[in-house]
């Protein structure tokens, strides 16, 4: 192995067993059953705090995902928990399907159908039943994947639409939120469904799923991948584009999550594609999106030519995954130094060292934003365990 990339490997290794350390110690909401709403960059319970099906969902996918990585039953307990919460709390038993947002106490409060959650549900019952083999968790990811594919799926233009009411009748605001444009397709609904089909397919080797597959990966290569090697974000049900915004960590994450996709479905020349169009993606990406001081840019708008210089969480951790599959495939040594780079950057202003996880950005300034929520409906130990199981092989 490269001695960075072992360097790497090895501060990583060790901050798996922090991140999963934190969220055993902090999550568990000893009054209302299942996990904390939130809790404030601070560290503090944030009282009352609603409960979120991404937070909720992340958790079951994150600790089923470190029990197989490590092949462990120390995570049984929070695993079922997480899984019966979801059960009983969040499933809607009448249309099918996992309500977006409950109170503090599971009393659902938004009952609408994002297709976004959906496939997150998707992907965490498909890692929960690789560890607990209940079919039922499995049961339940083939029922919301056909609930996507009854309803979702857009017949005429292909893809997939971004949101529904609760009965999955047309909804008016699709967004996913205040931040989003309302818009009927989204590139980040599209990678979180392929993310779980592709997860799915590991356990469901069902051939309209692989059809679904081959149908994404292509669809991200035809219409969301420009010719400047970004991914753009927002189009109408006609795939009219409606927003030439870059994100440097959706860029970056969609490069390894499609040549995973092409793995799974041993399609030997989308893999070529892929793995060609992840090292396009990198190379763009560790000239246009990294800092000086080695942290990850938010998003740069091209006619604007504004940068918001912001450096979140969550891009860091999927920067360091992409450009580990872009060095694998081209031995191209300049992603491995920027993947130091970031590395350095999370130890020295991400990573909270006094009350564990990550804070969630930094400014241009690497000042923390002491407003932002260390735990809650955005904020997961998902991208920050994924990469360290990831890395940590």
């Amino acid at each position: 192995m490269h001695a960075i990339a072992e360097k790497i490997s090895v501060v990583l290794t060790t901050e798996l067993e922090n991140i999963l350390n934190y969220w055993s110690k902090n999550s568990i909401d000893e009054i209302n059953d299942g996990f904390i709403g939130e809790r404030d960059h601070f560290n503090k319970i944030v009282p009352n705090a609603t409960k979120g099906i991404i937070l909720n969902s992340r958790i079951l996918w994150s600790f089923s995902a470190a029990s197989n990585h490590y092949k462990t039953d120390k995570y049984t307990t929070i695993c079922k928990r997480s899984y019966n919460y979801l059960e009983t709390f969040f499933k809607d038993e009448l249309y099918g399907g996992v309500y977006w947002e409950l109170t503090s106490e599971g009393t659902p409060i938004n009952k609408r159908k994002q297709v976004y959650a959906q496939a997150f549900m998707i992907y965490a019952l498909s890692e929960y039943y690789q560890f607990s083999k209940n079919n039922d968790a499995l049961d339940w990811a083939i029922e919301i994947y056909n609930l996507i594919e009854i309803h979702a799926n857009d017949q005429n233009y292909k893809g997939y639409i971004e949101a529904f009411n609760e009965d999955w009748s047309v909804i008016k605001d699709m967004r996913l939120s205040d931040k989003d444009a309302n818009e009927a397709k989204t590139m980040n609904t599209h990678l979180h469904i392929l993310e779980a089909y592709t997860n799915l397919y590991k356990v469901y080797k069902n051939e309209s799923l692989k059809k679904k597959l081959d149908d994404l990966i292509h669809l991200f290569l035809d219409k969301f991948l420009t010719n400047k090697n970004h991914l753009n974000l927002f189009f109408d049900e006609k795939w009219n584009l409606k927003s030439n915004i870059v994100s440097y960590g959706h860029d970056i994450e969609t490069a390894w999550l499609l040549i995973e996709a092409a793995k799974v479905i041993n399609n030997n020349e989308l893999l070529l594609k892929t793995n060609n169009t992840a090292v396009l993606i990198a190379e763009t990406f560790i000239k246009e999106g990294v800092d000086v001081d080695g942290g990850v840019y938010n998003e740069y708008n091209p006619t604007t030519n504004k940068l918001d210089g912001d450096k979140h969480w969550w891009p860091q951790a999927e920067a360091l995954v992409g450009l580990n599959y872009a060095y694998k495939i081209s031995k191209n040594e300049a992603f491995l130094n920027v993947s130091k780079s970031i590395l350095n950057f999370l130890q020295h202003h991400i990573i909270d060292h006094t009350n564990g996880e990550w804070f969630w950005r930094v400014d241009k300034n690497q000042e923390l934003y002491t407003t932002d929520y260390k735990m809650g409906m955005w904020k997961a130990p998902y991208h920050n365990s994924r990469a360290c199981m990831l890395l940590s092989k």
